[in-house]
């Protein structure tokens, strides 16, 4: 069946077909670990690990590479303000080493609790500053470069195609325009490949240029191309990569070597908050941990996501959270019930079933068709374990781990419960509804789901 994928490079929808059969090269761009990472950055860490998974529900063996950038980001991604890093290390008054490290971990802690696969290569700027210096010298040897007293400066001018991802026009955009720049800076399109270091500034390395460190830019670049090579399949980030970062990864591979590195080029869309953009200034930065606490595990947030195409706009509100965690609840017990079933069910409507959730899957991975199918299997009436045996099939891509799902953990109800069940029993028995709904309350503020069954009051 033939996979479709929306490529920002042709901005269309295109049959999906790798360099070499059967194997598909992918590069992602990962976290700047200067901070702890919020549900939006996590979004895409979401989107790319449900692009691996249909892949491999295609058939397809992966070579996947995915960075950690702990030097080099700017505060803005234009090469502008300060090493990102650096900041953090001032606001924390630790070294930048011990912040990359700790806030690496955590990332890594956040994806493994939202069953994200990792990529089979999680590969460090700061363990690659020679490669990325030996790509640069190569730019600089084709002729695509210029320096200013503290900049190697890649000279967009120099290619017919740049803008090519995101529309751009590079005539449009002369030095001065409409920012300041660097007095030497010939426009405003061209970025920093290589910047020599202030003495204060801590993350630095001897090089061609001295005491330097690389740009954002480069480290994909040439980290893509130690790992994957000059050209590979597909390329994934979110939408803010396209106008400047993904931008100015092609520049360099064209500086490079003169070809494109990626032929797919996959984007995911922002998340909002309330219907506004996350930021710190309206406390909507929220995190796994934060969401945890108030009684979503992470894969509630990794159902909600489903509710939405990778490439729109998703909302996050809490009353979609709550729909997210019963939706959670209802196809684990599905399951199970699946699971303890002893009917049968024709061959013939399995493979539909499978044939429609793969179709969907293929049509540049729409979830919401392909848990729409989910859900008619967890509705059917006849519970049969070629359900079960298809749900765990279809996990593969939903990725929530059905098959080790035993049921919901029963935890041991305190005397003190227990003894406002016997309270509300003899005021059952007494007629006092008055007292036996006061009763009933306290048990719902609780936590309790409360029922009345001929033998009495059953909470759980």
């Amino acid at each position: 069946m033939d996979l479709y994928l929306f490529n920002s490079l042709g901005r269309e929808k295109q049959i999906f077909k790798s360099i070499n059969n059967g194997e598909v090269r992918m590069y992602s761009c990962g976290p700047t670990v200067y901070y702890n990472a919020h549900i939006g950055n996590l979004r895409a860490y979401l989107f790319m690990d449900n692009l691996r998974r249909v892949l491999k529900y295609n058939g397809y063996e992966l070579k996947h590479v995915m960075n950690i950038t702990d030097v080099g980001h700017m505060t803005s991604d234009a090469d502008e303000g300060e090493d990102k890093m650096m900041k953090a290390a001032r606001r924390e008054n630790r070294s930048p080493w011990d912040i990359a490290k700790d806030y690496t971990e955590k990332f890594l802690k956040d994806i493994d609790r939202l069953h994200i696969e990792r990529p089979e290569i999680i590969a460090k700027a700061t363990e690659h500053i020679d490669c990325m210096e030996e790509y640069v010298k190569k730019i600089i040897e084709n002729g695509y470069t210029y320096n200013t007293e503290q900049t190697v400066y890649f000279d967009t001018s120099k290619l017919k195609n740049y803008g090519i991802l995101s529309g751009k026009v590079i005539d449009e955009q002369k030095a001065g325009a409409r920012v300041e720049l660097d007095s030497g800076k010939k426009n405003i399109s061209d970025f920093a490949l290589w910047i020599k270091a202030p003495k204060e500034h801590i993350m630095q390395w001897d090089s061609f240029f001295g005491k330097s460190y690389p740009g954002w830019h480069l480290e994909c670049s040439a980290m893509g191309y130690k790992y994957l090579g000059k050209h590979f399949d597909i390329h994934t980030g979110g939408i803010d990569h396209i106008p400047i970062h993904h931008e100015n990864e092609i520049a360099q591979a064209m500086g490079f070597c003169g070809q494109i590195p990626a032929n797919y080029w996959i984007h995911v869309n922002f998340l909002t908050v309330d219907g506004n953009k996350m930021s710190k200034s309206l406390n909507n930065l929220y995190t796994i941990d934060e969401l945890e606490k108030m009684g979503y595990e992470p894969l509630v947030y990794r159902m909600f996501n489903f509710s939405s195409s990778y490439r729109a706009q998703i909302n996050f509100t809490f009353d979609a959270m709550d729909s997210a965690k019963i939706a959670l609840e209802r196809l684990r017990e599905g399951y199970l019930k699946h699971s303890n079933g002893t009917e049968d069910v024709s061959d013939e409507e399995i493979n539909n079933l499978e044939e429609q959730f793969h179709k969907a899957i293929n049509d540049d991975l729409n979830m919401p068709v392909a848990m729409s199918v989910v859900w008619n299997v967890i509705k059917n009436p006849v519970k049969s374990k070629k359900f079960k045996d298809l749900l765990l099939k279809f996990d593969q891509v939903l990725g929530f781990d059905l098959k080790n799902y035993t049921g919901k953990e029963q935890k041991e109800i305190p005397q003190e419960d227990l003894d406002l069940v016997e309270l509300r029993n003899q005021a059952r028995k007494n007629k006092d509804w008055k007292e036996s709904d006061r009763i009933r309350d306290i048990l719902l503020s609780k936590g309790y789901s409360v029922k009345d069954t001929p033998e009495g009051t059953q909470i759980s």
